[in-house]
C-alpha cells in the first residue's frame, strides 16, 4: 500500500493531539490529589509532605503541558473539538478542565507553598481558582443543556461520567475556603466563604438528581462495558468532595461568619459528613466488586483508570476532615487506609498511561466498532475511555 511507510515518519505535534480529549485532565486531577491528600492526613510520616509537594509539582507541569496540547487541539482540530462537545460520551469530561485547575490551585496553597513560597502559591491559586470556578459553572450549565438539546440521551444510557460537570462546583467549594484568610477581614471573607457554601449546595442538589439515574443504570441494565467499569469510582467524587468542603468551610467559619452560624457550620460538617462517608464506603465496595469482575472478564488499561484516583483522594480528605471535627481515631485510620489505596491506584494509572503514550496507542484515533446487534455507541467504549 502507498501508506505502508507512514508510521516511520514522525507526525507533527498538531497532528498528534487530534485525539487529546478533555478526559486527559483527569491525570492532572489524580496526580494533584496525591499531594494535597498527603498534607491533609491526620498523621505525619517522615518525608511524606516532601513527596506530596513533589507530586503536586508534577501535576503543575502536567497541567501546563495539557493546556498547551489542548490549545493546539482547538487551533488545528476544531472539527474534532466540536465532535467531542456533541458526543454524549465525551462532553461530560469538559468538567475535568475546571477540576484540574482547581486541584492544582488548591495544592499550591497546601503543599506547593513549601517550594514556591506562600506569596507565589496564593497568587497562583488566585489565578486558578476563579478560572476553575467559572469554567466549572459553565460546564455545569452547558453540558446538561447539550445532553438535553443535542445529545438526546436516555436514562438507560446513564454513566457515572455524567456527574463530572456537576461535581466541578463542589471542588470550588472545597478549594475556596483555603483563600479566605488571605482576604481582608469582614465582608470579603464572609462573602467568599458563603459563596463556597452556595457552590456546595448547587453541586449537591444537581448530583442528587443525577445519582439515581446512575444507580438505576447499574442495577437495571447490568454491568457497564469493560472499559467504562472504573468510572463507577467517579460516584465517590461528589461524596468525598462534599464532606471535604463542609469540613473546610467549618474550619474557616470562626471569626468570619457571625454566631451562631459559625458553630452551626461545625455541627453540620459532622451531621452531614458521617452518613455521606458511610455511603461512600458502601459505594467503594460495590465499585470495587464490579472492577474485580471486569478484570476477570478481560478489562485492560484505559484512561478511565484515572477514575480510581481523584475520587478516592476526595474520600481521603473527607475522612481527614471528619477526624479533625470528631477527634475519632477511626477516621484517622480510614484516611490513612484510603491514602494507601490512592497511591496504589495512582501508580497503576500512571504506569498504564506512560506505556500507552510510548506505544502511541492512547493518542491514536478510536478503533472502528464492528457491526453488532447491540446499539451501543462506538465512542462510549473507545474515545470516552481512551
Amino acid at each position: 500500500m502507498v501508506f505502508a511507510a507512514a508510521p516511520s515518519v514522525p507526525l507533527p505535534w498538531s497532528a498528534r493531539v487530534r485525539h487529546l480529549g478533555p478526559n486527559w485532565y483527569a491525570a492532572v486531577m489524580g496526580t494533584s490529589v496525591v499531594g494535597t491528600a498527603a498534607a491533609a492526613l491526620p498523621v505525619r510520616a517522615g518525608g511524606l509532605r516532601e513527596v506530596g509537594t513533589a507530586v503536586w509539582a508534577l501535576a503543575l507541569v502536567l497541567l501546563v503541558v495539557l493546556l498547551a496540547g489542548r490549545a493546539l487541539h482547538w487551533t488545528h482540530h476544531r472539527d474534532q473539538a466540536r465532535a467531542d462537545l456533541l458526543d454524549p460520551a465525551m462532553a461530560p469530561f469538559y468538567g475535568c478542565l475546571s477540576m484540574a485547575l482547581l486541584a492544582v490551585g488548591g495544592g499550591a496553597v497546601t503543599v506547593g507553598r513549601d517550594w514556591i513560597g506562600l506569596r507565589a502559591a496564593v497568587a497562583l491559586d488566585w489565578v486558578l481558582f476563579p478560572a476553575g470556578t467559572l469554567t466549572g459553572l459553565a460546564a455545569a450549565v452547558a453540558v446538561p443543556y447539550l445532553m438535553a438539546v443535542h445529545h438526546r440521551v436516555r436514562a438507560a444510557e446513564a454513566t457515572p461520567a455524567w456527574l463530572l460537570p456537576l461535581v466541578a462546583p463542589m471542588v470550588s467549594a472545597a478549594v475556596g475556603p483555603l483563600l479566605v484568610p488571605y482576604l481582608p477581614p469582614g465582608q470579603p471573607r464572609e462573602t467568599l466563604l458563603l459563596a463556597c457554601f452556595a457552590l456546595f449546595g448547587l453541586s449537591l442538589l444537581a448530583t442528587l438528581l443525577m445519582l439515581p439515574l446512575v444507580f438505576a443504570r447499574v442495577i437495571g441494565s447490568g454491568p457497564l462495558p469493560l472499559a467504562l467499569t472504573p468510572a463507577l469510582f467517579l460516584v465517590l467524587g461528589p461524596l468525598g468532595q462534599s464532606t471535604t468542603a463542609v469540613g473546610l468551610i467549618a474550619d474557616r467559619a470562626d471569626g468570619v461568619v457571625p454566631a451562631p452560624y459559625d458553630h452551626g457550620l461545625g455541627v453540620f460538617a459532622v451531621l452531614y459528613g458521617v452518613p455521606v462517608m458511610g455511603f461512600a464506603l458502601l459505594w467503594l465496595a460495590l465499585a470495587a466488586a464490579h472492577v474485580v469482575g471486569a478484570r476477570r472478564r478481560g478489562m485492560g488499561f484505559s484512561m478511565t483508570w484515572w477514575a480510581f484516583t481523584f475520587p478516592v483522594g476526595t474520600c481521603v480528605t473527607g475522612a481527614a476532615a471528619l477526624a479533625r471535627h470528631t477527634g475519632l481515631d477511626v477516621y484517622e485510620g480510614l484516611a490513612v487506609g484510603l491514602y494507601a489505596l490512592l497511591v496504589a491506584a495512582w501508580l497503576a494509572a500512571g504506569a498504564g498511561t506512560v506505556r500507552g503514550l510510548l506505544s502511541g496507542e492512547l493518542l491514536a484515533g478510536p478503533r472502528p466498532v464492528p457491526a453488532a446487534p447491540a446499539p451501543a455507541r462506538g465512542r462510549t467504549t473507545s474515545d470516552g475511555a481512551r
